[in-house]
């Protein structure tokens, strides 16, 4: 018996030492006609967790401004002898180097009322981001009275090299450096919120349930998240695994996902194995966190109430995780989950994967939850009004509700990356208002030609990158925080 199981063993690691080697081959195949620049290869000094837990929001910005610096002057003598670029972030003389840009949005800032702020919000980017993904929720915030302060999160900002070295903790403790100074801005006893993107929703949710166990954390009054990450893909898990082929000088791209040209001013495209580790990790002690919590629903129940705003199609996170890893733990605290529907006006339901169909109506099923559930789509095939479909806490039936927005024909669907951003905004809006110039648009390119032509994915300039229902969401923001 034990030699056949000896065997069987054996045979089981030959297969998965076979599978990790193709896939270690398919990736370096996928970017090996890129070559890692000095972008890829100099990491920043950030300021660590321990010290970050310590430090005052003038420390945190000093040490900002220091990476910033280093990054400038290595980036320059690195360069200098390379040829001009137009559309390379980190060439000084490029049309989309911050430094060249009305305003560089990838450090941190607070942004204050005009009088005595009626409470504080903390504004958490995503991955790969900056906090340039939420200054819109800033700015709404800043006119009706709070004061706003966003973080630019460790790795991020400088080169996408610091993101080879970032680690979650990291993320957390600048997020609770941020939730201090934001309380300590505003008056005793009014409402903190904390908005949270991407990645910056699981760090949202991951200081809630913190603040739960700690005396020591102020408790946010409510969350609001955007496109969270509370479920991602299984490779994320096994990332740390394929990327220790990097541990060798010939070997260094094991260490990327993807090694792309740098030409948005205000985000990362290439990425770092790191980042998917990182992401899973947090996104793992978030979903423990919340199962041991579950087991105490007398300290769950003091959660604050989550508003999430989520396009049901999504190519980076798990839509469903949402709903299954989150919302279905949360007791009934006032929360709601909306949904951004694909567009049925189009008559296309036969050209999408089956699988939207049969998430919506696993999501949106008769079934009474102890949240709220909305799903806002068009009235039907040829019909692009929308309408919300709002299921209230612990109801089977829905109400209808006629909106005064319509999906534009050009858009099949919304995506991860296109909630926090109106049409008219400068970098990723469909419709720029050209009050502000960051170099280039990523939102209205209309670009074709054959297949391969480009290094980057085309697939990319045909992503939804702005959102044309962004008044519709912060309306609903607006209500459910009771802000007006």
């Amino acid at each position: 018996m034990m030699p056949i199981r000896r065997l069987l063993v054996a045979v089981v690691l030959v297969v998965l030492a076979l599978l990790v080697s193709a896939l270690f081959a398919l990736r370096i195949t996928a970017i090996a006609d890129f070559q890692l620049e000095p972008w890829h290869t100099y990491v920043p000094d950030e300021m660590p967790a321990s010290d970050i837990d310590h430090a005052s929001w003038g420390d945190y910005l000093a040490a900002e401004q220091r990476v910033l610096n280093q990054v400038n002057r290595e980036m320059r003598e690195q360069l200098a002898s390379e040829q001009p670029s137009a559309y390379n972030r980190f060439v000084a003389g490029s049309r989309v180097f911050p430094g060249n840009l009305s305003h560089d949005w990838n450090r941190s800032y607070i942004s204050e009322p005009s009088q005595t702020a009626k409470g504080s919000v903390v504004l958490l980017h995503g991955l790969t981001d900056s906090p340039y993904s939420l200054r819109h929720f800033a700015r709404h915030f800043q006119d009706l009275g709070y004061v706003v302060v966003a973080p630019r999160l460790p790795g991020h900002g400088t080169v996408p090299a610091g993101l080879t070295a970032a680690h979650w903790e990291d993320w957390m403790a600048a997020t609770r450096l941020a939730v201090r100074e934001a309380t300590r801005r505003a008056p005793a006893g009014t409402p903190l919120y904390i908005v949270g993107f991407s990645n910056g929703g699981a760090l949202a949710v991951k200081y809630s349930l913190d603040a739960l166990e700690d005396p020591h954390l102020v408790k946010p009054t409510h969350l609001v998240l955007i496109s969270p990450m509370i479920g991602v893909s299984r490779f994320a898990r096994f990332a740390g695994i394929a990327g220790l082929p990097a541990l060798f000088p010939a070997f260094a791209k094991a260490a990327w996902l993807s090694v792309l040209p740098e030409f948005n001013p205000f985000k990362y495209n290439s990425f770092p194995v790191n980042a998917a580790r990182q992401s899973y990790e947090l996104t793992e002690a978030v979903r423990q966190q919340l199962l041991a919590q579950t087991r105490e629903p007398q300290r769950l129940a003091t959660l604050p109430p989550v508003l999430t705003y989520q396009s049901l199609v999504d190519g980076t996170v798990s839509t469903e995780a949402i709903q299954t890893d989150l919302y279905d733990r949360l007791p009934a605290n006032g929360s709601a989950l909306v949904v951004f529907d694909t567009n049925g006006s189009l008559g296309i339901d036969d050209m999408l994967r089956p699988s939207v169909a049969a998430l919506r109506d696993r999501m949106f099923k008769p079934q009474a939850r102890p949240y709220a559930r909305t799903l806002i789509a068009t009235r039907g095939l040829g019909n692009a009004q929308l309408k919300s479909t709002h299921f209230a806490a612990l109801a089977t039936t829905a109400d209808e509700q006629m909106l005064d927005a319509v999906y534009p024909p050009s858009l099949i669907s919304l995506s991860h990356v296109a909630l926090p951003f109106p049409i008219d905004d400068p970098l990723y809006g469909q419709q720029p208002d050209g009050q502000e110039n960051y170099g280039v648009n990523l939102g209205n390119l209309n670009m074709r030609g054959e297949r391969g032509a480009l290094i980057v994915d085309a697939g990319s300039f045909s992503r939804a990158t702005s959102n044309p229902f962004f008044k519709v969401m912060l309306d609903g923001l607006d209500g459910a925080l009771r802000l007006r």
